[in-house]
C-alpha cells in the first residue's frame, strides 16, 4: 500500500521526517508531494522546490529509507478543483496522509481515505517558526536534520531569508 503524504516543507523539518518514519511503519512506500511547488524567493515560500526535494531526498537515504518517490504539485487556488490536479500529476496511492483541515476536506469529499499523524513537538518544528529563526539568527538547526542544517547552509539560506524580516 502506498501512502501520499503532501507538504510544502519549507523547510524539511524533524517533524516531517517523523512524520515519514511513522507512515513508513505501516505503508509499503510514501509518495512525498511538494506542494506549492511552483513558488520560492518569498517569506512563505524561500526555498525552490528542487532545494526542498534535494532536503528530503538527502536525510532520507542518509537514513536508508528508500520506498519513497517525490513529486511536485503547483498550486492552483482553486480548491474543488485541486485533488484532481494532483490526480493528473500521479493517482498510484491508497490513502493520503495529512494534519491540514483543506488537504484532509478535500481527499475526503472525493472518498479517498484520509488518515493524519501525531504531531511531533510542533510547538519546534514548524516551518514559518523555523524560518523565523533561521532569519533571526536563532538556534534553528537542531530543528531539523543536519543534511537541512547543511544545504540551508550551502545555498545561504540565512542571507535569503533575512531579507524578508
Amino acid at each position: 500500500m502506498k501512502a501520499l503524504f503532501i507538504g510544502r516543507f519549507q523547510p524539511f523539518h524533524n517533524g516531517h521526517l517523523k512524520a515519514i518514519q511513522f507512515i513508513l511503519k505501516t505503508y509499503k512506500e510514501i509518495i512525498i508531494g511538494i506542494g506549492s511547488s511552483q513558488y520560492s524567493y518569498t517569506s512563505n515560500n524561500p526555498f525552490t522546490s528542487d532545494e526542498r526535494k534535494e532536503m528530503i531526498e538527502v536525510t532520507l537515504k542518509s537514513r536508508n529509507i528508500t520506498n519513497f518517490k517525490i513529486v511536485l504539485i503547483p498550486d492552483i487556488h482553486n480548491p474543488p478543483k485541486w485533488v484532481d490536479h494532483v490526480l493528473r500529476i500521479y493517482s498510484n496511492f491508497n490513502v493520503v496522509v495529512t494534519n491540514s483541515t483543506i488537504t484532509k476536506n478535500l481527499f475526503s469529499e472525493k472518498g479517498f481515505k484520509v488518515i493524519e499523524t501525531p504531531l511531533y513537538s510542533k510547538d519546534k518544528y514548524s516551518g514559518r517558526l523555523i524560518r523565523d529563526k533561521i532569519a533571526k539568527n536563532q538556534n534553528w538547526k537542531k530543528s531539523v536534520p543536519p543534511e537541512v542544517a547543511d544545504i540551508i547552509k550551502k545555498i545561504n539560506g540565512k542571507n535569503r531569508l533575512k531579507k524578508f524580516t
